[in-house]
């Protein structure tokens, strides 16, 4: 069976046109005996307390462990079925305790105790300081009945996790909405086609609408019925909560979540620490969650003036021009893109129109190109569904990393968009071969209608760099010891810099000229398109740093102060009390699918969207220092940007990496700028 079994080969890159949810209990099984049989051995008194010999037997063993598991994980996040979630599940606690029992294991934490740092290279010194932190944070300090516990916390959190994952997901799934032609008036045609075929798939009549974004972003934009835009709403605020109408109440995350904050605090009370926020802040650039808080509630302060106004307008417009005197939750993104329309004289969905994926895709590629000195080009691997596509960077004719990109939404595929490594590189103490990075690029974009390619929204396009961002991070980077290469070791906090970075070229005319191709005639973006685009820039950016903040306050607040025996509710409310200008209906429950900090690695950690574009904003500002006559950004500013940034990774703390750019420790007024705050 194992030398069958597609999840145990590492000959190069994952055979998913092979892989079948049978496969994932032998293979884990096999790779977790080795892995095992490598902890016993490089445990012995008489092994040698030497980095090399030990990389050569330990990470070697977890590193294939890690990267088949990492292949199950992400099937389970883009191909979701009943077969392949009874295999994850089954499989989720046997490699949680495998890892918690590793990173707790004092008899390994005392050889990297006692390995000498002066004998390692900076790249290994930075990983070995890093795994003492780990060892600490992983409980190798505790002993008897309170690690027993801490390992049990471990196991319950892993698999609370992927129920409130699986709960979000089966609670969008579940619902469908069949709409007439009149209730749908004023939504955009392509999205229309999206939803008849939808409809006509399922054998109904009409237009299926869903609570993916793809199909309610635009209804709750554009669909001038307030009745259907609020039957949507509440769909969608109340997913996976007890709020939930008829059957979806099954997916209630309430117990879920109540659960995962109690487990939370217990393991920082057996670390010694007071909260959960004190134990997430310890491998990040922020000191304290007071200085977190401080930073949230000063943000807070400089752009309320901006949101306060920015609602006064809507206010105004929605009374005026649309008839609404009370305007309700449901009506704002309705009454927020009217005015939009109405001031800057454009739609989304006229800007849609320029922004096919492939002529994106290769603007993108062209920047990358051009700023980062690489060569992208399509390359070919078994890919998981026939829309995942596979690319290749190389400079100088030499491989420097691989990509999957996974654009379109379906069912079975977790919302959202995010990066994440399918091989990190490493120069294989095993092989003595240098292993080049491969990474996921996923999204959930609208898929093409009738023939025609998918279309962005400007937001969409943003997306795809945000990621593309993160992507770049993995994969130029020149470090060759796994744990601190690309993304791994990069504090939490600072890991956003780069994606956040890309981002800002969306917004560069040199850029915009050579990515929009209108779908019908192939005229690239009209210039006075373009300006009234920039004009609407930081439309509503005063509302929307603040829906930042809440989300963020709330985050620390609710890892820190909050008694997780309370209801979650009340927290998010006074939250907004203090900091939003827009208050939801009493039935809101977004937290319920806050996956980000309940499922995403970013509990206590979501203030690092906001922290990280006070650094991405001020690094962007160097090429905006450089631009050429015409924006066409510094190809010398690229190369210092990734030398310093990208190619550094985990390997130095990230303050290290930013004032080797900058030169100087970052400042919040370039994003105070970027945002119209200043």
């Amino acid at each position: 069976m194992n030398n069958a079994n597609p999840l145990l080969d590492f000959s190069d890159l994952p055979l998913f046109d092979r892989i079948r949810p049978e496969h994932v209990a032998p293979a884990i099984a096999t790779l977790l005996a080795e892995a095992e049989a490598a902890l016993d051995t490089v445990t012995q008194p008489g092994f040698p307390a030497e980095w090399s010999a030990m990389s050569r037997t330990l990470d070697v063993a977890t590193e294939r462990l890690g990267r088949a598991w990492g292949v199950v994980s992400h099937l389970n996040g883009v191909a979701d079925t009943p077969e392949l979630r009874a295999a994850y599940n089954a499989a989720l606690p046997q490699v949680t305790e495998f890892y918690t029992r590793l990173g707790a294991d004092e008899r390994l934490y005392a050889k990297y105790k006692s390995m000498d740092p002066a004998a390692l290279n900076a790249e290994q010194r930075q990983a070995h300081r890093n795994a003492l932190r780990g060892f600490v944070l992983g409980g190798a300090e505790l002993r008897g009945a309170a690690k027993e516990r801490f390992a049990a916390i471990q196991e319950r959190l892993a698999a609370l996790g992927q129920k409130f994952s699986e709960n979000a997901l089966d609670a969008t799934d579940a619902f469908a909405y069949y709409a007439t032609a009149d209730e749908v008036a004023g939504v955009p045609e392509d999205v229309l086609a999206a939803a008849r075929a939808a409809a006509q798939a399922d054998g109904r009549d009409g237009y299926k609408l869903t609570l993916k974004l793809p199909s309610y972003l635009p209804v709750m934009q554009y669909a001038a019925s307030s009745a259907l835009r609020q039957r949507l709403y509440r769909a969608y605020v109340t997913r996976a909560s007890d709020q939930a109408e008829g059957d979806a109440s099954q997916y209630d995350n309430t117990a879920t979540m109540r659960d995962i904050l109690q487990l939370r605090r217990d393991e920082a009370q057996l670390l010694g620490y007071a909260n959960f926020g004190e134990v997430s802040l310890v491998p990040k650039m922020a000191q304290s969650p007071v200085e977190v808080i401080d930073f949230l509630r000063t943000l807070a302060r400089k752009a309320r003036p901006f949101a306060e106004r920015d609602l006064a307008d809507l206010r105004q417009f929605a009374a005026q021009d649309l008839k609404l005197a009370d305007p309700q939750a449901w009506d704002w993104p309705y009454a927020g893109e009217k005015l939009k329309e109405a001031r800057y004289a454009f739609s989304e969905q006229e800007v849609k129109s320029y922004f096919p994926l492939p002529k994106v895709l290769a603007g993108l590629f062209k920047i990358v190109e051009t700023l980062f000195e690489v060569g992208i080009r399509r390359d070919s691997a078994p890919v998981w569904h026939p829309g995942v596509e596979f690319y290749r960077i190389e400079r100088g004719g030499q491989l420097v990393g691989q990509f999957y990109l996974d654009p379109g939404a379906r069912p079975g595929k977790r919302g959202g968009a995010w990066m994440d490594d399918a091989r990190s590189r490493w120069l294989r103490p095993d092989t003595g071969r240098l292993q080049t990075p491969v990474a996921y690029l996923v999204c959930n974009f609208a898929e093409g209608v009738g023939g025609q390619p998918p279309l962005l929204t400007h937001d969409d396009a943003i997306t795809l760099f945000h990621e593309f961002g993160h992507g770049l991070h993995h994969m130029l980077t020149q470090v060759n010891e796994h744990d601190v290469s690309g993304i791994s070791g990069v504090e939490w906090d600072a890991v956003e810099l780069p994606s956040q970075f890309m981002e800002n070229f969306c917004w560069e005319w040199s850029v915009l000229r050579h990515m929009t191709a209108h779908v019908d005639t192939g005229e690239p973006l009209p210039r006075p398109l373009y300006d009234k685009m920039v004009a609407a820039r930081n439309y509503q950016s005063g509302m929307q740093t603040l829906r930042q903040i809440e989300f963020a306050l709330f985050d620390m607040l609710l890892h820190t102060s909050f008694d997780p025996a309370q209801d979650i509710p009340p927290l998010l409310e006074a939250v907004r009390g203090e900091v939003a200008v827009l208050h939801p209906p009493a039935y809101s429950r977004t937290a319920h699918t806050f996956s980000h900090i309940f499922a995403g690695g970013y509990a206590a950690g979501y203030y690092s969207y906001k922290w990280a574009e006070v650094l991405s904003a001020d690094a962007y500002a160097a090429f905006e220092e450089t631009a050429s006559v015409d924006g066409a950004p510094s190809v010398e500013t690229g190369r210092r940007y990734r030398q310093a940034i990208l190619e550094a990774g985990g390997s130095r703390p990230a303050m290290e990496s930013f004032k080797a750019f900058r030169g100087r420790e970052p400042s919040i007024d370039a994003l105070l700028r970027h945002q119209g705050m200043a």
